[in-house]
């Protein structure tokens, strides 16, 4: 059997798994840490159908936005009810962790994280990977990643519907203007997913990509900039915007299990 890899003929029999002296495998431990919990988390409030929404202060999780299923709790649904009552081993929050997970799934910077600190595909520079041979993302299930595209467009009517849910939670105890710390944390989750969502490298393609000349579109080339701009940063927005999603679930869920109250500003 032909050897491939740090073991094809002609490459130098080195003993050592690496050379690096520094701590390579700190990066890839954190990335890997920060994903796991994510995905175990994500997994556990999605099947719990609980919990994700305060009457009294009128949040909602973006985990379970938008709740369209009339087996939602009063109030939770802003849009309506598009379905009817599910069975209860099926998330009423199905839609939204299908769109979301599809987008977070196959973004580049996601699947670049995931294959080095998951799979170890390599986990650094000058760090052999343990796999034999690579077939990148021809064949299935990793030729589905090029779908990212079509789930950007559901990642930005998603964020709008977060944004409607970010402005109901600027009301009231009585009905009338009012803001608590659920709120800040609410709008600040809300920046974080939109710098996430708007760097994202098929935004800047659909914005400027296929042109020619960017005199000929000078909106368009003035938008490609911006985007342009916050892709530097992806993979950082691609980081925080998890944690963000995971401290406002965690703090509505509190608020709504009733495990402390909502610190109110106003109202």
């Amino acid at each position: 059997m032909t050897q491939a890899g740090v073991s094809a003929p002609g490459r130098a029999r080195i003993a050592e798994k690496t050379l690096r002296t520094d701590n390579w495998w700190r990066s890839p431990l954190i990335t890997g840490s920060v994903l796991v919990f994510f995905i175990v988390y994500a997994t556990v409030r999605i099947f719990m159908n609980k919990w994700y929404w305060s009457d009294q202060n009128h949040y909602l999780t973006p985990i379970y936005s938008p709740c369209v299923n009339e087996s939602c709790v009063p109030g939770s649904s802003h849009l309506g009810h598009w379905f009817g009552s599910w069975p209860v081993f099926i998330p009423i929050a199905l839609i939204t962790f299908v769109v979301l997970a599809g987008f977070r799934g196959t973004c580049y910077y996601y699947r670049k994280a995931g294959y080095r600190s998951l799979f170890m595909a390599p986990a650094a520079c000058a760090v052999p990977e343990p796999h034999k041979k690579y077939t990148g993302e021809s064949k299935f299930p990793l030729v589905l990643l090029n779908l990212h595209r079509y789930f950007f467009y559901g990642a930005i009517l998603f964020g709008l519907l977060n944004v409607w849910d970010g402005i109901q939670a600027f009301r009231g105890e009585d009905g009338g203007f009012g803001f608590g710390l659920g709120t800040v944390i609410i709008w600040v989750n809300l920046v974080m997913l939109w710098f996430y969502t708007l760097s994202c490298h098929a935004c800047r393609h659909i914005v400027g990509g296929k042109l020619k000349h960017f005199s000929k579109h000078p909106l368009r080339y003035r938008y490609w900039n911006f985007v342009s701009k916050l892709n530097v940063n992806h993979g950082r927005y691609a980081m925080t915007s998890l944690i963000t999603v995971i401290v406002t679930d965690a703090y509505i869920m509190a608020v709504s299990a009733g495990w402390f109250a909502d610190l109110r500003f106003v109202n």
